[in-house]
């Protein structure tokens, strides 16, 4: 396998386990609504199965990893405008400046995988099953 490849699947199960860790400990106690904190989970276990899959370099697996890296990137998007232009105050156990610069730094990170998934190229000899 490519070091790149390496790289790029650490890279996407290092944002999908933070994206579970992170919106666990911002949301416990909190009394947040669930639908706020499940996309999180679910979005972030998608981008660590898919990384996890990718490693045969497979063309229908590394697609589903830009769609996880993508969705990871809208999830963020929305996240961090809010926090950034929004009104203060949010539901959080993470001070509120420190938790907008992890979602900046996810969410850049996240576009960041997306371009880089779909730069690599595909190993054509290795069928997906």
């Amino acid at each position: 396998m490519k070091p790149a490849m390496v790289f790029l699947r650490i890279i996407g199960i290092g944002l999908g386990a933070s994206l579970i860790v992170g919106e666990a400990l911002r949301s416990w106690g909190q009394d947040r609504p669930l639908v706020f904190v499940v996309d999180d989970f679910l979005f972030g276990g998608a981008l660590v199965i898919a990384a996890w899959f990718a490693r045969t370099g497979a063309p229908v697996r590394l697609r589903a990893l830009a769609a996880a890296f993508a969705g990871c990137a809208g999830l963020l998007y929305s996240s961090f405008f809010t926090k950034l232009v929004g009104p203060p105050g949010h539901s959080s156990n993470i001070d509120e400046t420190v938790l907008t610069a992890l979602v900046g730094a996810a969410f850049v990170t996240s576009v960041i995988g997306l371009v880089a998934s779909l730069l690599i190229p595909a190993n054509s000899k290795d069928p997906a099953p």
